[in-house]
């Protein structure tokens, strides 16, 4: 035990004990330098048996901790391993368990369970989503802390794992007893995903009836035999996160946030009125008719649902709290749900490209979409889904919309500039059949690869032409540009000058300086347009260094002075 007032590592003093569990302390700590309230978890050899072992398996703890980052997850501050005990500092959660407010006040308030069930969902189906997936395996009201905003902390991550898709079955029995799924008792099969969506039912059934079920009668009656005013549909919810077979479940937590925010859709009450709406349909209208309208109505509902449920991934994955990892698995996600629609491939582009350049692990996820989504990547989804493939067969011109823009940001913004035209033009190939721009892109491409193989050869009549191809190529783009948008320009505008000013000795071979001085007089009375019609000190700024770049570009040629390529 540490004494109050005791200094740790010769920066967090302890302020007062503030849990004691069976083999663990836990303190408030300050570190007085910084003035910052931390907590501080205490493991001591003489507390516990097989010191060691437990040690390591809190190692285990931290290592994974460290690893993630959400807004319902405690971070991990520092790890202080002395000779008689093990502390592991972490961010001091202010409030209170969700267990102590059973207990001082019994069952909640539905729409409260409801707000917290989305909470909850959200941080389980991060940590599904992480590669690999992390299965947390022990969701009950006591390693949920309440804050005083009404936001939730997942705290205790003693029996997560990653998940191995090998494991034919855990190897332990770990989880509490009447929380815990039927699998997480040795040999009944692995503990995956469903695993938590079981537990947090179980969670969601103590909270919302006051019954624990770790108390006789040691089973989960229907919520409503309890309590007649809760909903319907919250007990279809529950129902079906407890089925002991784990096919029965949610598959994923995106299945369950979806019902959770649908959850009155599913109430008795409102299934009922719909009916009735249906029914006033059908009796006015023939036999035939009404029953080719009933599966009219059912497909549209369905295909209504599957929008929302694609708009609420949307919504949650531009949200500017969530690091560029975790947005990019919601944006992958949408996907998956909606393939045919281009918004999610759109931003997913823009998300990428907010950090500085294309990284190659960003890059990676192009390729995933070309290979497919599949179960792990979206833990949950059944089957391989080719989700380009989907949208070109039903969207050709969104197609080679989201095909152009992955095209851009590999040429403008890959980190591999050696790579950046060849890979690029793969993908503006796909787009160049609806876009003019593309094509233009790939004949580029195209000549900037046939000049490589010159490199350190002796100038040709061959190599000329080549330049020469490259030449008018540019000057199209230069001219094709101009029906593009603003931000384009300014992407596109000093690839040319720099061209220019880099090959204009090779250029000059089949054309005139006229030539190359009209393209850039072009830019530049472009780009001065558009320097006086912006209200923004970037745009402009840009412009400012692109006018510079063409004067410089000018001298060069009419000097003579070009630098080889």
């Amino acid at each position: 035990m540490q004494e109050i007032g005791s200094v740790i590592d010769g920066k967090y003093r302890i302020l007062s004990e503030i849990g004691h569990g069976g083999m663990s302390v836990v303190y408030m700590a300050i570190n007085e330098k910084a003035n910052k309230t931390w907590a501080i978890k205490e493991v001591r050899r003489g507390g516990v048996v097989d010191y060691d072992e437990v040690k390591q398996g809190l190692i285990v703890e931290t290592e994974m901790l460290k690893k993630l980052h959400h807004p319902h997850l405690p971070s991990i501050i520092d790890v202080i391993d002395e000779e008689d005990s093990f502390l592991i500092v972490m961010d001091y959660i202010e409030g209170h368990h969700l267990g102590k407010s059973l207990e001082e006040y019994g069952a909640q308030p539905q729409e409260l369970v409801i707000d917290w069930a989305k909470q909850l969902c959200d941080v389980l189906g991060y940590l599904h989503t992480r590669k690999p997936p992390i299965i947390y395996r022990d969701m009950k009201p006591s390693n949920v802390m309440l804050k005083p905003d009404g936001n939730l902390m997942l705290i205790d991550f003693g029996t997560a794992r990653e998940f191995k898709e090998r494991n034919l079955a855990d190897t332990t029995c770990l989880g509490t007893v009447g929380y815990a799924a039927p699998e997480q008792f040795g040999g009944r099969g692995q503990t995956d995903a469903r695993t938590d969506i079981y537990c947090l039912g179980t969670t969601l059934y103590h909270l919302v009836t006051g019954k624990n079920p770790c108390e006789p009668p040691y089973e989960l009656l229907p919520i409503r035999q309890i309590n007649p005013n809760l909903s319907d549909g919250l007990q279809q919810i529950i129902s079906k996160c407890t089925q002991k077979n784990p096919d029965d479940r949610y598959q994923s937590c995106a299945e369950l946030m979806y019902a959770l925010e649908h959850y009155g859709e599913m109430d008795g009450r409102y299934r009922r009125k719909q009916k009735r709406k249906l029914f006033a349909f059908a009796a006015s209208s023939v036999l035939t008719f009404a029953l080719l309208g009933t599966s009219l109505w059912g497909y549209l509902s369905a295909e209504q649902k599957k929008s929302e449920n694609y708009q609420v991934i949307l919504t949650r994955a531009s949200d500017a709290t969530l690091t560029e990892e975790e947005s990019i698995s919601y944006y992958l996600s949408a996907i998956a749900t909606q393939p045919e629609d281009t918004r999610a491939y759109l931003e997913l582009v823009e998300r990428m490209l907010l950090e500085d350049g294309l990284s190659k692990t960003e890059a990676a996820v192009f390729t995933q979409l070309q290979a497919g989504l599949d179960e792990t990547n979206m833990a949950g989804y059944s089957s391989t889904i080719y989700p380009l493939e989907r949208l070109k067969a039903s969207n050709p011109t969104g197609y080679a919309q989201v095909c152009y823009e992955i095209g851009n940001a590999y040429w403008y913004d890959y980190e591999v500039e050696s790579e950046r035209s060849i890979i690029a033009s793969d993908w503006f190939a796909e787009s160049k059949d609806y876009n003019d721009t593309a094509g233009i892109y790939c004949e580029i491409g195209e000549c900037q690869q046939q000049i490589k193989k010159y490199a350190g050869q002796e100038r040709t009549q061959k190599m000329y032409e080549t330049y020469g191809q490259l030449w008018q190529k540019l000057a199209q783009l230069a001219e094709a540009v101009k029906q593009e948008e603003d931000e384009t320009k300014l992407l596109v505008w000093p690839e040319v000058v720099a061209s220019i000013s880099d090959k204009a000795q090779y250029f000059l071979k089949t054309a005139s300086k006229d030539d190359l001085y009209r393209v850039l007089d072009d830019i530049e009375q472009q780009s001065g347009k558009l320097a006086k019609q912006t209200e923004f000190t970037e745009i402009r700024q840009s412009i400012e260094h692109l006018t510079t770049q063409i004067e410089d570009t000018r001298a060069r040629i009419a000097t003579g002075n070009e630098r080889e390529a």
